[in-house]
Protein backbone atom coordinates (compact mmCIF):
# COMPACT_ATOMS: atom_id res chain seq x y z
CA UNK A 1 0.00 0.00 0.00
CA UNK A 2 1.37 3.20 -0.55
CA UNK A 3 2.44 5.21 2.85
CA UNK A 4 0.32 8.11 3.68
CA UNK A 5 1.39 11.25 5.77
CA UNK A 6 -0.23 9.10 8.87
CA UNK A 7 2.33 6.21 7.85
CA UNK A 8 5.04 8.76 8.57
CA UNK A 9 3.72 10.35 11.97
CA UNK A 10 3.06 6.90 13.41
CA UNK A 11 6.50 5.47 12.57
CA UNK A 12 7.84 9.16 13.66
CA UNK A 13 6.31 8.90 16.71
CA UNK A 14 5.03 12.08 16.40
CA UNK A 15 1.28 13.89 14.68
CA UNK A 16 0.24 14.42 11.04
CA UNK A 17 0.35 18.09 11.47
CA UNK A 18 4.10 17.96 12.46
CA UNK A 19 5.00 16.18 9.76
CA UNK A 20 3.02 18.19 7.46
CA UNK A 21 4.81 21.05 9.30
CA UNK A 22 8.08 19.56 8.59
CA UNK A 23 7.59 18.78 4.97
CA UNK A 24 6.37 22.30 4.59
CA UNK A 25 9.91 23.17 5.93
CA UNK A 26 7.68 25.91 8.98
CA UNK A 27 9.96 27.06 11.28
CA UNK A 28 8.37 25.99 14.20
CA UNK A 29 9.77 22.61 14.13
CA UNK A 30 13.00 21.84 16.02
CA UNK A 31 15.84 20.24 14.34
CA UNK A 32 15.92 16.87 16.17
CA UNK A 33 12.17 16.11 15.31
CA UNK A 34 12.50 17.63 11.51
CA UNK A 35 15.56 15.04 11.63
CA UNK A 36 13.18 12.12 12.94
CA UNK A 37 10.23 12.66 10.48
CA UNK A 38 12.64 13.17 7.50
CA UNK A 39 14.07 9.87 8.53
CA UNK A 40 10.76 8.29 8.60
CA UNK A 41 9.62 9.48 5.26
CA UNK A 42 12.89 7.96 3.55
CA UNK A 43 12.38 4.71 5.09
CA UNK A 44 8.67 4.84 3.45
CA UNK A 45 9.93 6.31 0.79
CA UNK A 46 6.73 8.80 1.18
CA UNK A 47 6.25 11.15 -1.54
CA UNK A 48 4.74 14.82 -0.85
CA UNK A 49 1.46 15.86 -2.62
CA UNK A 50 3.84 18.37 -4.26
CA UNK A 51 0.10 20.07 -6.52
CA UNK A 52 -1.58 20.33 -2.98
CA UNK A 53 1.75 22.34 -1.55
CA UNK A 54 1.45 24.75 -4.25
CA UNK A 55 -1.92 25.35 -3.66
CA UNK A 56 -1.21 26.11 0.08
CA UNK A 57 1.66 28.56 -1.31
CA UNK A 58 4.84 26.31 -0.05
CA UNK A 59 7.01 26.29 -3.04
CA UNK A 60 8.62 22.80 -3.56
CA UNK A 61 11.63 23.63 -5.71
CA UNK A 62 15.15 24.89 -5.77
CA UNK A 63 17.29 26.60 -9.29
CA UNK A 64 20.60 25.51 -9.36
CA UNK A 65 22.02 28.41 -11.88
CA UNK A 66 25.34 28.12 -13.93
CA UNK A 67 27.76 29.02 -16.76
CA UNK A 68 30.38 26.45 -16.20
CA UNK A 69 32.02 24.49 -19.10
CA UNK A 70 33.13 22.05 -16.49
CA UNK A 71 31.21 18.93 -16.76
CA UNK A 72 32.42 17.37 -13.69
CA UNK A 73 31.98 20.71 -11.52
CA UNK A 74 28.06 21.27 -12.29
CA UNK A 75 27.71 17.08 -11.84
CA UNK A 76 28.90 17.33 -8.73
CA UNK A 77 27.33 20.59 -7.92
CA UNK A 78 23.74 18.90 -9.17
CA UNK A 79 24.13 15.82 -6.68
CA UNK A 80 25.01 18.20 -3.58
CA UNK A 81 22.20 20.37 -4.18
CA UNK A 82 19.64 17.47 -5.35
CA UNK A 83 20.86 15.25 -2.04
CA UNK A 84 19.76 18.19 0.36
CA UNK A 85 16.97 18.85 -1.83
CA UNK A 86 15.60 15.36 -0.88
CA UNK A 87 16.58 15.14 2.61
CA UNK A 88 14.17 18.76 2.62
CA UNK A 89 11.59 17.67 0.46
CA UNK A 90 12.16 19.99 -2.10
CA UNK A 91 12.49 19.59 -5.96
CA UNK A 92 15.95 20.56 -8.01
CA UNK A 93 15.53 22.90 -11.34
CA UNK A 94 18.31 22.60 -13.42
CA UNK A 95 19.26 25.95 -15.49
CA UNK A 96 22.19 26.10 -17.50
CA UNK A 97 22.59 30.14 -18.85
CA UNK A 98 24.57 32.60 -20.38
CA UNK A 99 26.44 34.76 -17.85
CA UNK A 100 27.51 37.56 -19.87
CA UNK A 101 23.55 37.77 -21.45
CA UNK A 102 22.30 41.42 -20.55
CA UNK A 103 18.80 39.86 -19.94
CA UNK A 104 19.42 37.26 -17.35
CA UNK A 105 18.49 39.25 -14.38
CA UNK A 106 15.53 39.51 -15.56
CA UNK A 107 14.90 36.05 -17.36
CA UNK A 108 15.90 34.57 -13.48
CA UNK A 109 13.31 36.25 -12.09
CA UNK A 110 10.79 35.36 -14.25
CA UNK A 111 12.07 31.96 -13.78
CA UNK A 112 11.33 32.06 -9.80
CA UNK A 113 8.06 34.18 -10.84
CA UNK A 114 6.60 31.76 -12.80
CA UNK A 115 8.17 28.41 -11.88
CA UNK A 116 6.81 29.02 -8.34
CA UNK A 117 10.41 28.72 -7.19
CA UNK A 118 11.29 28.99 -3.32
CA UNK A 119 14.83 30.54 -4.39
CA UNK A 120 18.47 30.24 -6.41
CA UNK A 121 21.45 28.73 -5.54
CA UNK A 122 23.75 31.09 -7.88
CA UNK A 123 27.15 29.47 -8.72
CA UNK A 124 30.52 31.46 -10.29
CA UNK A 125 30.54 33.87 -12.63
CA UNK A 126 26.62 34.30 -12.04
CA UNK A 127 27.24 34.58 -8.22
CA UNK A 128 30.01 37.47 -8.53
CA UNK A 129 28.23 39.66 -10.90
CA UNK A 130 27.37 42.49 -8.72
CA UNK A 131 24.78 43.78 -11.67
CA UNK A 132 22.79 40.43 -10.96
CA UNK A 133 23.24 40.00 -7.89
CA UNK A 134 21.65 43.50 -7.11
CA UNK A 135 19.56 43.46 -9.52
CA UNK A 136 17.62 39.67 -7.79
CA UNK A 137 18.32 41.44 -4.63
CA UNK A 138 15.89 44.27 -5.29
CA UNK A 139 13.69 42.16 -6.70
CA UNK A 140 13.44 40.64 -3.94
CA UNK A 141 14.80 36.95 -5.10
CA UNK A 142 15.25 34.33 -2.63
CA UNK A 143 19.19 33.19 -3.65
CA UNK A 144 22.44 31.59 -2.21
CA UNK A 145 26.13 32.92 -3.31
CA UNK A 146 28.84 30.34 -3.86
CA UNK A 147 31.56 32.96 -3.96
CA UNK A 148 35.50 33.36 -3.98
CA UNK A 149 36.52 34.50 -0.42
CA UNK A 150 36.48 33.98 3.19
CA UNK A 151 34.04 35.39 4.43
CA UNK A 152 33.52 39.11 3.22
CA UNK A 153 29.74 39.18 3.65
CA UNK A 154 27.42 42.10 2.58
CA UNK A 155 23.96 40.89 3.64
CA UNK A 156 22.16 40.36 0.76
CA UNK A 157 21.86 37.02 1.02
CA UNK A 158 23.05 33.63 2.36
CA UNK A 159 26.82 32.96 1.05
CA UNK A 160 29.07 29.67 0.62
CA UNK A 161 32.80 30.91 0.87
CA UNK A 162 35.62 29.02 -0.74
CA UNK A 163 39.21 30.64 0.20
CA UNK A 164 41.28 29.84 -2.89
CA UNK A 165 43.50 32.35 -2.04
CA UNK A 166 44.65 30.57 1.25
CA UNK A 167 44.44 26.99 -0.57
CA UNK A 168 46.89 28.93 -3.39
CA UNK A 169 49.17 30.22 -1.05
CA UNK A 170 49.69 26.10 0.40
CA UNK A 171 50.28 24.67 -3.19
CA UNK A 172 52.99 27.40 -4.01
CA UNK A 173 54.42 26.84 -0.63
CA UNK A 174 54.60 23.39 -1.53
CA UNK A 175 56.46 23.81 -4.42
CA UNK A 176 59.24 26.05 -3.13
CA UNK A 177 59.47 23.72 0.18
CA UNK A 178 60.66 21.47 -2.66
CA UNK A 179 63.01 23.66 -4.00
CA UNK A 180 61.01 25.57 -7.11
CA UNK A 181 62.01 28.87 -7.40
CA UNK A 182 60.93 29.79 -10.83
CA UNK A 183 56.85 28.72 -11.09
CA UNK A 184 54.34 29.28 -13.79
CA UNK A 185 50.91 29.77 -13.22
CA UNK A 186 47.83 29.51 -15.58
CA UNK A 187 45.14 31.06 -15.05
CA UNK A 188 41.16 30.62 -15.55
CA UNK A 189 38.51 32.65 -17.28
CA UNK A 190 39.44 36.02 -15.69
CA UNK A 191 35.91 36.93 -14.96
CA UNK A 192 35.86 34.42 -11.99
CA UNK A 193 36.90 35.61 -8.59
CA UNK A 194 38.28 32.14 -8.09
CA UNK A 195 41.08 32.81 -10.36
CA UNK A 196 42.05 36.09 -9.51
CA UNK A 197 42.47 34.79 -5.49
CA UNK A 198 44.12 31.72 -6.58
CA UNK A 199 47.10 34.21 -8.85
CA UNK A 200 46.55 36.82 -5.58
CA UNK A 201 47.78 33.33 -3.70
CA UNK A 202 50.76 32.42 -5.98
CA UNK A 203 52.29 35.94 -5.88
CA UNK A 204 51.65 36.24 -1.88
CA UNK A 205 53.51 33.27 -1.66
CA UNK A 206 56.44 34.26 -3.74
CA UNK A 207 56.43 37.26 -2.33
CA UNK A 208 56.42 35.96 1.55
CA UNK A 209 59.82 33.65 0.59
CA UNK A 210 61.12 36.82 -1.74
CA UNK A 211 60.72 35.93 -4.75
CA UNK A 212 60.11 37.68 -7.63
CA UNK A 213 56.96 37.68 -9.08
CA UNK A 214 58.03 36.87 -13.00
CA UNK A 215 55.19 38.03 -15.29
CA UNK A 216 56.10 36.21 -18.19
CA UNK A 217 55.15 32.83 -16.02
CA UNK A 218 52.11 34.26 -15.50
CA UNK A 219 49.72 33.52 -18.51
CA UNK A 220 46.07 34.12 -19.22
CA UNK A 221 43.72 31.79 -20.61
CA UNK A 222 40.75 29.49 -20.17
CA UNK A 223 39.64 26.87 -17.80
CA UNK A 224 39.97 24.19 -20.40
CA UNK A 225 42.92 21.20 -21.30
CA UNK A 226 43.38 23.01 -24.78
CA UNK A 227 44.10 26.40 -23.18
CA UNK A 228 46.43 24.30 -20.45
CA UNK A 229 48.42 22.66 -23.75
CA UNK A 230 48.90 25.73 -26.03
CA UNK A 231 50.19 27.50 -22.64
CA UNK A 232 52.46 24.75 -21.25
CA UNK A 233 54.18 24.65 -24.64
CA UNK A 234 54.86 28.53 -24.53
CA UNK A 235 56.29 27.93 -21.31
CA UNK A 236 58.28 25.09 -21.81
CA UNK A 237 59.80 27.30 -24.82
CA UNK A 238 61.30 30.16 -22.95
CA UNK A 239 64.69 30.72 -23.03
CA UNK A 240 64.59 29.58 -18.98
CA UNK A 241 61.47 28.07 -18.66
CA UNK A 242 60.01 27.26 -15.24
CA UNK A 243 60.79 24.08 -13.29
CA UNK A 244 57.09 24.32 -11.76
CA UNK A 245 53.41 25.03 -13.63
CA UNK A 246 50.80 25.86 -11.22
CA UNK A 247 47.12 25.51 -13.22
CA UNK A 248 44.40 27.28 -12.27
CA UNK A 249 42.08 24.11 -12.40
CA UNK A 250 43.06 19.92 -13.18
CA UNK A 251 41.70 20.26 -16.57
CA UNK A 252 44.48 23.14 -17.55
CA UNK A 253 46.60 20.80 -15.58
CA UNK A 254 46.03 17.82 -17.63
CA UNK A 255 46.68 19.76 -20.84
CA UNK A 256 49.83 20.79 -19.25
CA UNK A 257 51.15 17.49 -18.11
CA UNK A 258 50.08 16.44 -21.99
CA UNK A 259 52.00 19.24 -23.15
CA UNK A 260 54.84 18.85 -21.36
CA UNK A 261 55.08 14.75 -22.94
CA UNK A 262 54.41 15.89 -26.68
CA UNK A 263 57.82 18.12 -25.51
CA UNK A 264 59.34 15.24 -24.26
CA UNK A 265 59.78 17.36 -20.77
CA UNK A 266 59.59 14.09 -17.97
CA UNK A 267 56.90 15.28 -15.20
CA UNK A 268 57.71 15.14 -12.22
CA UNK A 269 61.97 15.07 -13.13
CA UNK A 270 62.31 17.87 -15.13
CA UNK A 271 58.59 19.71 -14.62
CA UNK A 272 56.48 19.53 -11.43
CA UNK A 273 52.35 20.35 -12.00
CA UNK A 274 49.75 21.07 -9.72
CA UNK A 275 46.50 21.67 -10.21
CA UNK A 276 43.07 22.55 -8.43
CA UNK A 277 40.01 20.76 -7.96
CA UNK A 278 40.56 17.32 -6.96
CA UNK A 279 38.79 16.29 -10.28
CA UNK A 280 38.62 12.85 -12.36
CA UNK A 281 41.45 14.76 -14.10
CA UNK A 282 43.86 14.75 -11.12
CA UNK A 283 43.15 11.23 -10.40
CA UNK A 284 43.41 9.16 -14.18
CA UNK A 285 46.52 10.80 -15.37
CA UNK A 286 50.02 9.41 -15.36
CA UNK A 287 51.52 10.51 -12.91
CA UNK A 288 48.85 11.58 -10.62
CA UNK A 289 48.75 15.17 -9.81
CA UNK A 290 48.91 17.15 -7.28
CA UNK A 291 46.26 19.54 -6.59
CA UNK A 292 43.36 20.95 -3.99
CA UNK A 293 40.62 19.08 -2.73
CA UNK A 294 37.21 21.38 -3.51
CA UNK A 295 34.34 19.53 -2.21
CA UNK A 296 31.74 20.62 -4.71
CA UNK A 297 28.98 18.22 -3.65
CA UNK A 298 29.25 19.81 0.07
CA UNK A 299 29.47 23.41 -0.46
CA UNK A 300 26.48 22.95 -3.12
CA UNK A 301 24.75 20.84 -0.19
CA UNK A 302 25.68 23.80 2.32
CA UNK A 303 24.56 26.53 0.17
CA UNK A 304 20.85 24.66 -0.60
CA UNK A 305 20.55 24.33 3.31
CA UNK A 306 21.52 27.90 4.03
CA UNK A 307 19.02 28.87 1.26
CA UNK A 308 16.22 27.07 2.13
CA UNK A 309 16.81 27.95 6.00
CA UNK A 310 16.74 31.87 5.04
CA UNK A 311 12.97 31.34 2.42
CA UNK A 312 11.25 29.56 5.38
CA UNK A 313 10.10 32.92 7.37
CA UNK A 314 9.96 34.29 3.89
CA UNK A 315 7.00 32.20 3.15
CA UNK A 316 5.11 33.74 6.04
CA UNK A 317 5.50 37.57 4.64
CA UNK A 318 8.74 37.89 7.45
CA UNK A 319 11.91 39.16 7.17
CA UNK A 320 13.95 36.80 6.24
CA UNK A 321 15.52 34.28 9.27
CA UNK A 322 19.90 35.33 9.51
CA UNK A 323 21.31 32.52 8.47
CA UNK A 324 25.35 32.25 9.38
CA UNK A 325 27.45 32.30 6.05
CA UNK A 326 30.00 28.90 5.50
CA UNK A 327 33.43 28.61 4.66
CA UNK A 328 35.74 26.26 2.76
CA UNK A 329 39.22 25.91 2.36
CA UNK A 330 40.55 23.54 -0.06
CA UNK A 331 42.97 20.88 1.14
CA UNK A 332 46.97 20.35 -0.51
CA UNK A 333 46.66 16.91 -1.91
CA UNK A 334 50.33 15.43 -2.51
CA UNK A 335 50.38 13.31 -5.22
CA UNK A 336 53.38 11.97 -8.35
CA UNK A 337 53.57 15.17 -10.30
CA UNK A 338 55.84 17.00 -8.12
CA UNK A 339 59.49 16.59 -6.94
CA UNK A 340 62.37 18.20 -6.17
CA UNK A 341 63.60 20.36 -9.45
CA UNK A 342 66.21 18.23 -11.12
CA UNK A 343 66.52 15.09 -8.73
Amino acid sequence: MKPTIKSVAKLAGVSFKTVSRVINNEPSVGDDLREKVWKAVKELDYQPNLSARHLRGASSFIGFIYDNPNSHYVIEMQHGILDECHRQGYQLVIHPCDANSAALTDDLVSMVEHGQLAGLVLTPPISEDETIVQGLYEKGVNFVRIISGSGETDGRSPCVFVDDHAASVEIIQHLIDLGHTRIGFLTGDMTHKSTLQRLAGYKEALENNKLPVTNELIIEGQFSFESGVARTQHLLGLENPPTAVYACNDEIAAGTLFAARLMGVEVPKRLSIVGFEDSPFSRQTWPKLTTARQPNSDIAASATSLLIQSTRSTRKGKTPNKVSDKGYLPQLVIRDSTFSPGN
